[in-house]
């Protein structure tokens, strides 16, 4: 199994509106936390994510969170 690249070993803190977005989970996009096509090629597919509500999220950087896209302190056990 191929793991993620590592975008950051820290959340990304955002404030989002009501909508759809692509969670990268491969870790390549240059457009983090976004979908950016960079898992072309790959085994990797980003991941929809539905917010119904204005609210500040932490969105995994480490693309390794056991809820993503959600971050739930993986970062803090990776080398």
């Amino acid at each position: 199994m191929v793991k993620p690249h590592i975008a950051q070993k820290e959340p990304y803190g955002i404030d989002l509106e009501p909508g759809e977005y692509w969670w990268c989970k491969c870790g390549r996009s240059v457009n983090q936390p976004y979908c950016d096509g960079s898992h072309k090629n790959t085994e990797f597919e980003p991941i929809k994510v539905t917010i119904t509500e204005v609210n500040k999220y932490w969105l995994c950087g480490c693309k390794h969170s056991g809820n993503p896209p959600f971050c739930d302190g993986t970062h803090n056990r990776l080398s």
